[in-house]
């Protein structure tokens, strides 16, 4: 019997069977399997689309290959989920049975996946989070107002990578692009922009120029957010905000809008949605809703705490420089000592010794304000940048319900309407002219709901797609609080 524990997890202690899946799947040249051909093996199960996902998440180490033991891996949850135990590595963590064969068929069977060149159905995103990181990064610089008035006509510099270009951009231009983006993109997710100006009672806890400056950064969260979008990054309207340089560009914007239409008129699969959609779609969109909502209220409170620990840095490098400024003001104090105390008091040495400990304490606040400055950027940005899509996902699917969805419930009571209207029009006959209009307006409503239905489920596609992206940038989450915060709160700690 093959035992083995997930800590322990090596070549020698795995059952047979697992290493003859290895063997038939891997790569040629070496030893590791592609991500392609292990999703493949998951399509052959009777799983979920959401547990497949799930595993694969578990096992991609974002280079697009698994080696062998996260093959094992996989193989492991695979066989665990097929018996109804949700996918998870704590599962492997003290599993001191055998672990049970998946229902994958023969391994000489799987050999063909590797050579499979069909096309991935477009329901599923391939992007792994590195390569959307690498889409573009856009910076957001505030030009300083030469009129020297605050919250009105500030002007930003936006700068893509990606097109190695630099334009100058206001508010209302941010304003009129997000609003453009939400009627071609209803379905999608699309980042809130930060307020135009501070609420009533804000600037009682912030000055002018700290709300400046937190929204340059929410409107850098937001290009970089849909400028990496795997829809968005490919739009036109995407490419003119950034490009244009012109005087007028939400002309220029809206009329690239106008061309271009909304996605259901212009996306390929849009008539076809319903088609890809697996059969419990409504079920994985629940349960995938609930999720991320729980992780949204969980990384809101993380950033709140990491916002209180940039915070103290910051304060603690003042208080530092603050008493480092006091013992330099102590130790260049050149009275003379009295007469009476020269005698015995040590105060000309100490004197040089505080002035010396001021220099230490200076350092000392420069490394605390860097620290802050870290926390600042390196965590409490980024968190903010998940959050800021976690949000728009949860925006989308009130979308979802309000709108379509609510429109194509509205849309079959009033077919119900005009259904009994005309079976109470042929019990007791009217002019055959109003008999004629119903059947007409009939008509034009079956048309109508048959739009809607499309349209729901191109809803439904992009929900899914959506949903995806959430987890395809879920992994930056690890190295925002694993490389960052981790270091942080141990060298506070000491």
């Amino acid at each position: 019997m093959a035992y083995f524990s997930y800590g322990l997890l090596n070549v020698g202690s795995v059952p047979s069977y697992y290493r003859e899946v290895h063997q038939a799947i891997c790569s040629r040249t070496d030893e590791r399997v592609p991500l392609s051909v292990f999703q493949r093996v998951l399509s052959r199960t009777s799983l979920s689309i959401t547990v497949q996902n799930q595993i694969a998440e578990h096992v991609n180490s974002g280079d697009g290959f698994l080696s062998k033991v996260s093959l094992y891996k996989g193989l492991a949850l695979i066989a665990l989920a097929q018996q109804g135990k949700p996918p998870s590595p704590k599962l492997l963590e003290n599993f001191i049975q055998e672990f049970p064969k998946p229902q994958l068929g023969e391994p000489r069977e799987l050999q063909s996946l590797k050579m499979q060149t069909v096309q991935e159905s477009p329901l599923n995103l391939s992007l792994a989070l590195g390569e959307l990181l690498k889409k573009d990064t856009i910076k957001v610089e505030l030009i300083p107002e030469k009129k020297g008035l605050f919250l009105k006509h500030v002007e930003y510099q936006v700068t893509s990578e990606r097109f190695t270009v630099s334009v100058y951009r206001r508010y209302t231009d941010f304003d009129v692009f997000h609003e453009l983006l939400l009627q071609r993109y209803a379905y999608r997710v699309v980042p809130a922009l930060p307020p135009k100006r501070a609420l009533k009672g804000v600037l009682t806890s912030m000055s002018e120029r700290e709300f400046i400056e937190g929204r340059r950064r929410a409107l850098g969260r937001f290009l970089n957010l849909v400028a990496r979008h795997p829809v968005f990054s490919e739009d036109e309207l995407v490419k003119t905000f950034l490009t244009f340089s012109g005087s007028d560009v939400q002309t220029k914007l809206r009329d690239a809008c106008k061309k271009l239409g909304d996605e259901f008129m212009t996306c390929k699969y849009a008539t076809q949605a319903k088609d890809y959609l697996p059969a419990d779609i409504q079920s994985q969109f629940s349960s995938s809703r609930e999720l991320i909502k729980n992780i949204h209220n969980s990384f809101q409170k993380l950033r709140d705490r990491a916002e209180r620990m940039a915070e103290r840095s910051k304060e603690n490098a003042t208080d530092l420089l603050m008493f480092g400024k006091e013992l330099s003001s102590l130790g260049s104090d050149e009275s003379p000592v009295p007469i009476l105390a020269s005698c015995k008091s040590p105060w000309a040495a100490l004197r040089r010794s505080v002035k010396g400990l001021s220099v230490e304490f200076s350092l000392l606040s420069e490394k605390a304000a860097q620290q802050g400055r870290r926390e600042e950027d390196d965590v409490v940005e980024k968190l903010n940048l998940f959050l800021d899509l976690l949000q728009s996902y949860r925006d989308l699917c009130e979308r979802h319900e309000k709108g379509v969805l609510h429109e194509h419930q509205r849309a079959l009571q009033k077919y119900g309407v005009m259904k009994r209207q005309i079976l109470s029009a042929t019990v007791q006959p009217k002019e055959q002219v109003s008999v004629e209009q119903l059947e007409s307006r009939i008509v034009q409503q079956e048309n109508a709901i048959q739009a809607m239905e499309l349209r729901n489920y191109f809803s439904l596609f992009c929900l899914h797609q959506e949903s995806q992206l959430i987890f395809t940038y879920l992994p930056i989450t690890s190295h925002i609080l694993g490389h960052n915060c981790v270091p942080t709160m141990t060298r506070n700690v000491s």
